[in-house]
């Protein structure tokens, strides 16, 4: 493994970028307010990833993408490169399936295993390569996906669009790197709920309720929402509820889900000091409102700590230490994307991550501060 220099996402997605919001980075392609009317969709909602009216919003943008660069050609053939088998996938089903079109979705990750390449069907029939090596992107492994495609008669030209995903794939690589995008969300966590209780804050506390939480089974309860979680942990540190108790609750099936629990601490916010009445209140606002992203103090400390973690090392910093402690691009994803630009294909990225934590505020952006996709860090994989 090497070290390829520094660069961007934006060298080979350029503003062709949406975060969760589906507000489009290069605003010469349509927001979601003007594609409403066109889909038919229900106002103040933003569609959500695995569900057909997100693919439908994603369809709208790749055709008018394809417009903007001067291509007359339309899109016929879809390539999907990302990490999550159920949610990439149901996403690339979806906008294979509104769209009309044939796809191919590498779900990549890395362990150290010995290397698979395996091919297998979607929900959708559609033709999926998992992987456990990032490697397998391009001809460094004897199984790659640039092969694969030529082997199925799959082109990759101006018919064919191609969606990046960015984190934990473009960005701090499944398996290799994204550990360092979990310890930016994990320590914006803790500053936020540190800041906001004072001197009541308990670190071993929080690090307990945090990691207990967190488990896949308490998602059910937590949405799987870091949002939700933040604020939990918030009302568990103030000490308004138990953590053992909470937990025993929703085992027992009596708390069910996190619009429960906070409808029960707006019952009791009186308890609270004033400064959390009047950050619950805030939040009680935003998920009234429909808003997945309602803690918005803890989802901006998210985007410093991550945009801090990315390009800080010096040039000479020893591969394992840029590993450890950087979040880097994926070389492989990035040779294979400007790659496959050069053959005329349309390169598109999307990310879940909140536009909070994505985007800088304004202030922030007047000192210099760049979205995620064009915060310059180092390019880190295996050579072609």
């Amino acid at each position: 493994m090497n070290v390829f220099g520094k660069s961007n996402v934006a060298e080979f997605l350029g503003d062709f970028v949406v975060y969760r919001n589906l507000i489009p980075m290069d605003k010469r392609l349509p927001t979601l307010s003007q594609l409403r009317s066109k889909l038919n969709l229900p106002a103040n909602q933003i569609p959500r990833k695995h569900e057909l009216s997100y693919a439908q919003v994603i369809v709208e943008l790749l055709q008018e993408a394809r417009q903007l660069d001067g291509t007359k050609a339309q899109i016929k053939r879809l390539v999907f490169i990302g990490d999550t088998r159920m949610s990439d996938g149901g996403a690339f089903d979806n906008i294979c399936q509104a769209a009309g079109w044939e796809g191919i979705i590498f779900i990549g990750s890395e362990n150290s295993q010995p290397f698979e390449f395996e091919s297998v069907q979607t929900a959708g029939g559609q033709s999926m390569v998992l992987s456990n090596r990032w490697s397998a992107l391009n001809e460094s492994e004897d199984y790659n996906l640039r092969r694969y495609c030529a082997v199925r008669g799959f082109p990759i030209d101006e018919s064919t669009a191609v969606i990046v995903d960015l984190d934990k794939t473009a960005i701090g690589a499944r398996g290799r790197n994204s550990h360092v995008i979990d310890q930016a969300r994990v320590e914006a966590v803790r500053q936020t709920v540190e800041s906001l209780l004072g001197e009541v804050f308990n670190l071993q506390s929080f690090l307990d309720s945090y990691n207990q939480l967190n488990h896949p089974e308490f998602h059910p309860f937590t949405a799987d929402n870091q949002d939700y979680l933040a604020y939990i942990c918030l009302i568990l540190g103030s000490g308004l509820y138990d953590t053992e108790k909470v937990i025993q609750e929703v085992r027992g099936k009596r708390l069910l889900n996190f619009r429960q629990f906070i409808d029960q601490v707006e019952t009791h916010k009186a308890q609270l000091a004033p400064s959390l009445q009047a950050i619950h209140e805030a939040i009680y606002a935003n998920v009234c409102a429909g808003d997945p992203t309602p803690f918005k103090a803890f989802r901006y400390n998210e985007y410093q700590n991550t945009v801090h973690r990315m390009g800080f090392l010096p040039d000479s910093t020893p591969l394992n230490v840029l590993l450890r402690d950087e979040i880097v691009i994926t070389h492989e994803v990035r040779a294979l994307a400007l790659d496959w630009k050069q053959q005329g294909a349309l390169l598109f990225g999307l990310s879940d991550k909140p536009d909070e934590a994505s985007v800088p505020t304004e202030e922030l952006a007047h000192q210099g501060y760049q979205p995620l996709h064009r915060t310059v860090t180092h390019v880190v994989g295996m050579p072609k």
